[in-house]
């Protein structure tokens, strides 16, 4: 079955944690290019704001429930007839070594991170009859062993796991999954490390290309999975981590030339 089978009309996505940093600059790009959007999150009043700035519809929702989360997409079927996308952007963030996490904070990142991620999947694969894309959010502490990450690594691992089963599941109904993997990201869930500043030059030194990342860096790669333009890349964890994954520079007072 080939993806979205729509033409050149304008797509539909479902954007769960839409106003957080990364969701509400993704639904903000979206909406640019003219896209219609189903925005959820827990908040009502923000969803309202962001659904007033990018002429979305607004779910209030949990997307640690799977009920809700397929009922935000059923609205966008009965909204504009068709889901063509989706990206769970819902997540959290811990900085403990697995001895000083609790079972309350293991399950809790569970929760937020893979349980609404596997949530996603569930309701795209019972709504989107007719292909489309799927992005699930990982991180790069899933790909590169950094201190006292154990919790969020466990369940963003998992996170990725999830997406290749699922690509390779869904693959026969032209239904495409990817994840992001971004390295640290400025926005509100991660102030706790980049207000102080001896942490944020820590975890800036980590990032071979010199600092870290902002929504605007995450945003771009979301959208273009999502595109149908892209129709042949599933089953691939794209980092977007200042390097973090893969680069292993020299000193830099060590280049010459």
């Amino acid at each position: 079955m080939s993806e979205n089978g729509a033409g050149n009309e304008s797509p539909v996505y479902v954007v769960l944690g839409a106003y957080g940093g990364i969701g509400s600059e993704v639904s903000r790009r979206l909406s640019g290019k003219g896209a219609r959007l189903v925005l959820g999150g827990r908040d009502g009043e923000k969803l309202d704001s962001l659904a007033d700035e990018t002429d979305g519809v607004p779910v209030a929702l949990d997307a640690r429930k799977g009920d809700e989360v397929q009922a935000a997409f059923e609205r966008a079927k009965e909204e504009f007839g068709r889901v063509d996308g989706a990206v769970n952007c819902v997540g959290s963030f811990i900085l403990k070594p697995a001895h000083l996490t609790s079972d309350e904070e293991l399950q809790e990142t569970l929760d937020l991170n893979l349980k609404t991620a596997f949530n996603t999947v569930r309701a795209a694969a019972k709504t989107m009859d007719a292909g489309g894309s799927v992005v699930l959010m990982s991180s790069v502490a899933a790909r590169v062993g950094l201190a006292n990450h154990e919790a969020v690594a466990a369940a963003k691992a998992a996170v990725t796991g999830l997406a290749l089963s699922a690509a390779a599941s869904y693959l026969p109904r032209g239904l495409r999954f990817n994840v992001v993997a971004p390295g640290l990201i400025q926005t509100n869930l991660t102030e706790r490390v980049t207000s102080s500043e001896a942490s944020r030059q820590a975890s800036t030194e980590l990032h071979p290309l010199g600092r870290l990342g902002e929504p605007e860096d995450i945003a771009p790669a979301i959208e273009y999975l999502l595109s149908r333009e892209n129709g042949w890349i599933s089953g691939q964890v794209i980092g977007v981590d200042g390097g973090l994954s893969s680069l292993r520079p020299m000193p830099r007072r060590a280049v010459r030339g």
